[in-house]
């Protein structure tokens, strides 16, 4: 018979069904026994069969009672669209913008919050018998970095700095796990590991950079959110690093598995077959599953459970292989609180009623993030916010304006409001609104003449068309139709804005022209930069793009976005694409022209000074820590938020590094003629540098300049703290 506490569970999903074998009192369902004894006692009574099969991303075992914590992709928001050939209807969830736009608010409690809501409605759908559906592992944050503009996949990241890339990453995590102290609300699956930022050819290159570059930059977010968050769930990436596919790299088990304790290690999709047709690194598929397994594999997205069965048989792997896998895969079972009593688990409580997807709280950090995540490029002349009781008519133009673009790794939302839908409705039946989505017949140019002031609403296609599903080839996607767009499987050929043409054509038929670049990556926009007089930036796919958009444009909102990667003049200052060695001129750490955005750049409708840069001690030990302090006055007529960003340079260091590097950042909202003081930690730790010799991070006694600037390009205050 099953407890009464057991068949609450099992009511609130049918994912939790217990087979007739299940035994309820067995010691893998007793929740005050330690997990490593629970899995022990689990595994005693699988079958070699049921573990196999455990290791796909079905993690149940029915027969026993143990649940399928499933999985889902999940950067900014579930994806959880339908598919007819599999019968699968689509459910609405929460849609954030892009990475990137996360990335833009500079405000990982914010971050952190959008996880929150994501997990949240994973359990949702997890508990909720209607919809059958688990998915309790969610494949995120995206923990790579921008490391060129080109990469088609720009848009699934935060941006091109390891620490911050790392402080995103750990926010969102949290955000996903919740705030129990002993149970998940759902577990991050970070993507994809390591150094995964080229398209073309992705599943045969190799990304060659040396042991410091590993450890000081390419590792750092991943790192950061395994140790800060305590993920412990990843995927490996379908390059090879230094020649060795990352499917198979010791590094996973050396380093992943052996230093940072993370439990789950996934396959990328089809990459054990990569492994065969295209790193040729194993004669055939079984030798493939074989070698992923020793590496630490221990969840396939490829054909592996015939070749499985048939390494046991012939020697190649054992039960004991098999168990080790297991016994760390299933941590996240028992960290989810699968197999415990319901009532334990706070989170078992989400599920029936209204959707969360339909609730304040939700659309509520959907509105605050879109707002937070728009960046003002140019203001020239005070040429926003509009006034709108100064305007008779406004031109809405461009291909992007009366749209919200999804992208591949997006969920359907519950509404979506475009951009020509927002302003609407913010400047009232009073305002004629002229809309041209191009300048067909001259369409654009005679909306805008006829229009006191024009919107122009430009940017890429985040699929490329919408025929991304049936575009794939053997190796990636087929080439986008306009060469400055880019996808998954696909790298941009140029940073070239095609739409900038429309914005030339408005330009001269209307003078008081506002171009909105909604974007999942830099362009190369030096034009629009020296004519139009204001420019916004925005990420894609945020159900509240347009809203958020008629609340920056009208001055309802101060817009204090910054940027997250630096937007180069020309594609000419950047490094060959397979060049993975950033310290050739990648990144505003390392960059060697002067470019068109720098890195950490963003406008504001009022202006700020920085003051009085202080740290609590004058020195810190190589273990210590202080606090640096700096003081924020807005200077202007309007609130607003600034972003004060903390950069440090190695005085006396022995070894290479970069220029600058951004260690410690803050947003805050100061009020007109207000004063805050803001406190940025700062820990002795985050200045190491990688010893290959030592094997271990070294913290030098050496003086570090410390700097306080608006973005990498405007440093304001300087000071020297010593390390001993």
């Amino acid at each position: 018979m099953v407890s009464a506490g057991r068949g609450i569970l099992i009511a609130i999903g049918a994912l939790l069904a217990i087979g007739a074998a299940a035994a309820p009192n067995a010691p893998y369902f007793n929740p005050d026994l330690p997990a490593d004894q629970r899995i022990a006692n689990l595994l005693s009574l699988m079958t070699l069969d049921e573990k196999i099969d455990a290791l796909s991303t079905n993690s149940g075992v029915p027969r026993l009672g143990v649940p399928n914590f499933g999985s889902s992709e999940g950067i900014h928001g579930l994806q959880q669209r339908g598919n007819e050939e599999r019968h699968r209807t689509a459910i609405p969830t929460t849609q954030f913008p892009q990475p990137p736009g996360m990335g833009e608010s500079w405000n990982p409690d914010l971050v952190r919050q959008a996880g929150g809501v994501e997990g949240y409605e994973a359990r949702y759908i997890t508990q909720t018998p209607s919809y059958d559906r688990p998915i309790l592992m969610l494949w995120g944050p995206q923990a790579d970095l921008a490391r060129d503009p080109r990469w088609g996949r720009s848009e699934e990241v935060y941006g091109e700095d390891p620490f911050f890339n790392g402080v995103m990453a750990t926010a969102f995590a949290r955000g996903l796990q919740g705030a129990d102290p002993k149970y998940w609300q759902a577990a991050p699956l970070l993507k994809h590991f390591l150094a995964n930022s080229n398209e073309n050819d992705r599943t045969r290159t190799s990304s060659n950079f040396d042991e410091r570059l590993f450890w000081e930059y390419y590792s750092v977010p991943f790192r950061m959110a395994f140790e800060d968050a305590d993920a412990s769930g990843v995927m490996a990436s379908y390059n090879a690093w230094n020649g060795t596919p990352m499917t198979v790299h010791p590094v996973l088990r050396d380093v992943v598995i052996g230093k940072w304790g993370v439990d789950v290690v996934s396959s990328d999709g089809g990459a054990i077959k990569t492994l065969v047709k295209d790193h040729k690194s194993s004669a055939n598929q079984k030798d493939a599953a074989v070698a992923a397994l020793k590496a630490g594999i221990n969840q396939y997205l490829d054909v592996y459970k015939d070749e499985l069965r048939a390494a046991l048989v012939d020697g190649s792997i054992t039960e004991a292989d098999l168990d080790e896998a297991l016994e760390r895969k299933f941590r996240t079972t028992i960290k989810l609180g699968l197999l415990d009593p319901p009532e334990r688990v706070a989170y078992t409580r989400i599920h029936g009623g209204a959707p969360p997807w339909d609730g304040a709280r939700h659309r509520g950090v959907s509105r605050q993030l879109a707002l937070e995540s728009i960046v003002l490029l140019k203001n020239s002349a005070g040429a926003l916010p509009l006034n709108k009781a100064r305007l008779k008519s406004v031109a809405v133009i461009g291909p992007l304006a009366d749209s919200v673009h999804w992208d591949w790794y997006g969920g359907q939302p519950p509404y979506a409001v475009t951009p020509l839908q927002g302003i609407r409705e913010a400047v009232g039946p009073g305002v004629r609104v002229n809309y041209a989505p191009d300048d067909s017949a001259g369409a654009a140019v005679a909306a805008a003449r006829a229009s006191d002031v024009a919107i122009v609403v430009v940017g890429n296609d985040p699929t490329c068309g919408p025929n991304m599903a049936h575009d794939w080839t053997d190796n990636g996607t087929k080439p986008c139709a306009d060469a400055g767009d880019g996808r998954e499987g696909r790298d941009r050929q140029t940073l070239t804005l095609a739409q900038e043409d429309l914005v030339r054509n408005v330009m001269a038929a209307n003078p008081r022209t506002i171009m909105v670049l909604v974007s999942s990556f830099p362009y190369t926009i030096n034009w629009s930069q020296e004519h139009v007089p204001a420019i916004l930036h925005m990420a894609h796919s945020s159900q509240d793009e347009g809203w958020a958009l008629a609340q920056v444009l009208f001055g309802a909102y101060n817009p204090g976005g910054h940027l997250v990667v630096t937007w180069p003049a020309s594609i000419a200052q950047l490094p060959a694409m397979m060049d993975y060695d950033i310290r050739h001129g990648r990144t505003y750490m390392y960059a060697k022209g002067k470019p068109l955005y720098p890195f950490g750049y963003g406008l504001s409708y009022t202006r700020f000074r920085y003051a009085n840069l202080r740290t609590d001690k004058p020195a810190v030990a190589r273990n210590g820590r202080t606090i640096v302090s700096v003081d924020v006055t807005n200077v202007g007529d309007r609130s607003g938020d600034a972003v004060p960003q903390l950069y440090v340079r190695h005085r006396g260091s022995k070894v290479e590094r970069p220029a600058l590097k951004l260690e410690g950042f803050s947003r805050v909202t100061v009020a007109p003629g207000e004063t805050k003081t803001v406190r940025i930690p700062l820990k002795a730790a985050q200045l190491a540098y990688w010893n290959g010799a030592q094997k271990a991070f070294v913290v030098e006694p050496e003086p570090v300049e410390l700097m306080i600037g608006a973005s990498s390009a405007d440093i304001e205050l300087r000071s020297t703290l010593q390390i001993r």
